[in-house]
């Protein structure tokens, strides 16, 4: 029993677009024989480096960064299908350094703001890094049990995107971003439960604790 699933806040056109532009720069690391895994990493170190410039509160810098290690992201996913190097480690590679990623640029987002005296909008940031890990462990979980989990308002891409945006413009529309991942990541998981739930209604399977 198939249920409506919830939109992203990106439009699917605009994510195949985006991948798309990116297919040039797929078919020559190909041609090249570079392995995904080295953009994973790479996408890794980079939103480090963010952590660190906004930590000290070079925001601007950071969310370029941030930005792209999104890109980087992205890339290393088209790079393994284009290249056939599609392996279960490589998924579980990518997913684990997706998390490390967020939690280090989250770690020092809420460093920036303990120490500038903004210590509501701390607390904003870490409920949003535990929303982004939630969504992230909601759909692992239901993945698990053999449901299809990839709805939801906020996933990553739009994570990174609003952080991104938000900080390259300005401070306040930057902290703008924060709360707004702090209440729809949080949202979005709460989705992803929802929306496992009402097809395990039309079929009912015992699960694991």
């Amino acid at each position: 029993m198939s249920k409506k699933p919830f939109n992203a806040v990106l439009p699917g056109w605009l994510r195949s677009g985006f991948i798309n532009l990116l297919d040039p720069a797929v078919v020559l690391a190909t041609r090249w024989g570079v392995h995904p895994n080295i953009f994973t990493t790479i996408s890794l170190l980079l939103s480090g480096l963010a952590s660190y410039f906004i930590a000290v509160g070079s925001i601007r810098l950071a969310a370029a960064l941030l930005l792209i290690s999104g890109m980087c992201d992205v890339f290393d996913g088209s790079l393994a299908r284009h290249s056939g190097k599609v392996t279960k480690f490589g998924a579980l590679y990518d997913s684990a350094l997706d998390r490390y990623s967020e939690v280090l640029f989250f770690f020092g987002t809420a460093y920036y703001f303990i120490r500038s005296g903004w210590y509501l909008t701390s607390v904003a940031v870490a409920v949003g890094l535990g929303g982004s890990l939630m969504v992230s462990y909601v759909r692992a979980r239901a993945e698990g049990l053999g449901f299809e989990c990839s709805v939801g308002l906020l996933q990553r891409p739009e994570r990174i995107v609003l952080l991104g945006l938000g900080g390259l413009v300005h401070l306040y529309t930057f902290v703008g971003s924060i709360w707004i991942i702090a209440v729809l990541s949080n949202v979005t998981a709460i989705q992803r439960i929802v929306y496992v739930w009402k097809i395990d209604q039309g079929n009912p399977r015992k699960a694991d604790s």
